[in-house]
């Protein structure tokens, strides 16, 4: 998943730095607003590119003393960044630009050039959407969910913020084109601009949706509800097990998922069985899915099979691999 998600970031920065380049010049050129706008527009979505990158970069660090859960959430952070870089320079910049084009309109010169940019840009685009749709597709379809859905429910930012941009970037095109037609055309001047300050609407509308997905992702979001499920019936199905309790998860990065969940063992057990019972449900979890990397087991019946029962009266929570450890210990 990490590689797919560079992948479509890179493509998606190579891409947009090349269109930056050739809608600029054909804005200079033709002194079309819609143009200038679609490059600043291509020009943010190159920048956000670069932090997305960076955020993978970050995110992928190993856990330290200071960070015992990892960098993962790093990305969740820089989508965020993105977010509002799209709204306040993207989106802000093109409806200034189209705002000031109304008020001093300017005839457009030779906009032969702008619909070869135009096209050449939605060449580029495409590829760079095709990139991005394929890694989002592989995705969605291990879920077996709609796109909706999927952007809803993905927990890679990077994925659906590159998806998020190259749709909007698609769909600014085609209002740039129309925009630079009618003006033409009509001999309308404020067209252009017009199309200029749709094209920053369309970038407000993705900075909002993409802010909205990644708070939820920053300040802690549970895993999918199918695999809480999922991870309920296979500890459910252990021999030993008499009763689960609550279960908690939470993304830690796209492909980090911490586990914390109590579980009611058979009365009368011994520490050894109790410690072989939780390295199994261990594995038995871990084995479908390997995002769960740290799985925290409080074991309901530990306190009274060892005899240590903490000064509250509650059970002691034992982590999953400590148990493990101190059955291998009284093994031995």
């Amino acid at each position: 998943m990490a590689q797919e998600s560079k992948k479509a970031v890179v493509a998606a920065i190579i891409g947009n730095l090349a269109i930056a380049v050739i809608k600029f010049i054909a804005g200079a050129i033709t002194g079309s607003s819609a143009m200038i706008s679609e490059g600043i527009h291509s020009v943010v979505d190159t920048g956000n590119g670069g932090l997305l990158f960076y955020g993978l970069k970050r995110g992928a660090r190993p856990a330290d003393e200071h960070h015992p859960f990892g960098h993962g959430m790093e990305i969740y952070f820089w989508s965020l960044i993105v977010a509002v870089s799209i709204f306040g320079i993207g989106g802000g910049m093109s409806i200034y630009e189209g705002i000031t084009h109304i008020q001093h309109p300017a005839p457009l010169e030779n906009p032969t050039i702008n619909y070869i940019v135009l096209a050449l840009a939605a060449v580029f685009e495409s590829l760079s959407f095709s990139v991005a749709w394929r890694a989002f597709r592989g995705s969605r379809s291990r879920r077996g969910r709609n796109t909706l859905a999927a952007i809803h429910h993905g927990k890679d930012p990077s994925l659906f913020t590159v998806l998020f941009e190259d749709t909007a970037a698609l769909m600014g095109l085609a209002v740039a084109f129309i925009g630079v037609f009618l003006s033409h055309q009509l001999n309308a001047p404020w067209l252009d601009g017009t199309a200029s300050i749709v094209i920053g609407g369309i970038l407000v509308v993705a900075a909002l949706w993409l802010a909205y997905e990644s708070r939820s992702l920053l300040v802690g979001e549970a895993a999918d509800p199918e695999m809480v499920d999922e991870i309920r019936r296979i500890v459910l199905g252990d021999p030993v097990v008499t009763g689960l309790g609550v279960v908690l998860t939470m993304h830690l990065g796209p492909d980090d998922v911490l586990l914390n969940i109590e579980v009611e063992f058979t009365p009368g057990l011994s520490a050894e069985d109790i410690h072989a019972a939780v390295h199994r449900i261990e594995d038995r979890i871990t084995e479908p899915f390997p995002e769960v990397s740290r799985i925290f087991i409080e074991v309901e019946a530990l306190a009274d099979a060892l005899g240590a029962v903490s000064p509250a009266g509650r059970t002691v929570p034992l982590q999953a691999r400590e148990a493990r450890d101190a059955g291998k210990a009284e093994r031995d």
